[in-house]
């Protein structure tokens, strides 16, 4: 009761701070907009994929290379060796997920990717982890759930006393299918959250990014007809015409993104932001999902 009182004071706190000082509190706008160069980390280009759609819609990817680096290894050999150029979106469930591979399932992978891919659906908190990790909130399928270098995770204590985390299904995530056995997905088959965060799926399937522009591309699709969204007929599929990874483009090509850093006092000051919305808000919530906070990212200009 003690928790929950506290946070249904704060927005009180909160406006009345605000009155004694005569200052507005800020909005997440605000904080963006008071933020220094300091405050972001550029996406990295080798961590950056852009798959075109054969209509000419464009989704760009950043890879999470830190949380799971054999299958984004494997991902990148997959773009460079043009294997997912040609396959198609193939489901689209609603409020759930879009999902992307080789429909005829007989596509032959290149040499370079590894087939037997070590379950990367949880890594070790290291002390370094946990100085890094920003808590957002506690309890709701884990003890602590927040953002660790710019990725949403949850962590919890194991029976060797030490804490495994996990990247959580917020919406945008990008993770790789795999089969009714427990095998890990080669990364040929991927799809991304297009709706309420799947939080049962953490810990089941390996997520290994995020998109950071062109999700309305997928959101928008329509829905498959078959059995969990599967599209029944050959054309209703979504073609792919290219996936590349934004480090084999030309420099003067290639797409430039930022994202806030999570060990910043500006991030800190946006979640509170986020959490205690004034203006339109007749009563601000005093907290936030970890998947609403909608972590800022940003494309920058060409130089």
């Amino acid at each position: 009761m003690k928790q929950l009182l506290l946070l249904s004071v704060a927005p009180l706190l909160l406006a009345a701070q605000a009155a004694e000082t005569d200052v507005a509190p800020q909005t997440p706008a605000d904080v963006i907009a008071a933020t220094t160069a300091d405050d972001w980390r550029p996406v990295a280009p080798e961590n950056l994929l852009v798959m075109t759609l054969q209509s000419g819609e464009a989704i760009y990817i950043e890879l999470a290379a830190i949380f799971a680096p054999v299958h984004v290894t494997n991902i990148r050999n997959l773009a460079r060796a043009g294997w997912y150029d040609g396959i198609s979106i193939n489901r689209v469930q609603d409020n759930y997920v879009v999902q992307w591979g080789d429909a005829s399932e007989r596509k032959p992978l290149p040499e370079t990717i590894e087939r037997d891919v070590p379950a990367e659906y949880e890594f070790d908190m290291t002390s370094s982890h946990i100085g890094n990790f920003e808590t957002v909130q506690e309890g709701n399928y884990e003890p602590y759930s927040g953002y660790l270098n710019g990725w949403p995770v949850a962590h919890s204590p194991r029976e060797d006393g030490q804490r495994s985390g996990t990247l959580i299904h917020c919406y945008g995530m990008v993770g790789v299918g795999r089969g009714e056995d427990p095998d890990t997905g080669t990364g040929g088959e991927l799809y991304t959250v297009i709706g309420h965060a799947p939080r049962h799926l953490d810990r089941n399937i390996a997520l290994v990014g995020r998109i950071v522009e062109g999700i309305e591309a997928l959101s928008s699709l329509p829905r498959g007809t078959g059995p969990l969204g599967f599209y029944e007929d050959a054309e209703q599929r979504v073609p792919i015409a290219t996936v590349q990874l934004a480090s084999e483009l030309p420099e003067e090509e290639q797409p430039r993104f930022e994202v806030m850093r999570t060990d910043s006092d500006a991030f800190r000051a946006f979640v509170h932001a986020r959490a205690n919305r004034t203006g339109w808000f007749v009563r601000p919530a005093g907290a936030v999902d970890v998947c609403n906070v909608n972590l800022p990212i940003r494309r920058m200009a060409a130089d």
